[in-house]
């Protein structure tokens, strides 16, 4: 489950992928086998999101790790290497890194 405290610490990755709509579900697909398989295990991992645009031409991720250490200490890991490398051959990718100035809920009535 994603945090969203104003208060909170943790550091939010937003990498969208600009991708031609005939390869929108393999970019997922990579990006679901890295998470999967290795960054999901990897210390500091808090959650991570997919979304694709619904014209086919973006995916992006939204993820959140417990400090910008933890998500770099799994950026050494070679396991993911190869699904970032094939993705880069079929989308252009823009990374962001976060933290959060303001969370909004809903306010009832």
């Amino acid at each position: 489950m994603s945090q969203t405290s104003d208060k909170s610490s943790i550091v939010t990755l937003i990498n969208v992928f600009t991708v031609d709509p005939v390869n929108q579900q393999r970019l997922v697909d990579l990006l679901a086998r890295a998470t999967d398989d290795f960054v999901s295990h990897a210390p500091g991992f808090i959650s991570s999101t997919l979304h694709r645009s619904v014209d086919g031409t973006k995916v992006a991720m939204y993820a959140q790790w417990r400090s910008a250490e933890d998500y770099q200490a799994m950026r050494q890991d070679p396991g993911p290497l190869p699904f970032l490398e094939e993705a880069l051959t079929i989308a252009k990718f823009e990374p962001g890194m976060y933290e959060i100035a303001r969370t909004f809920l809903p306010t009832g009535g």
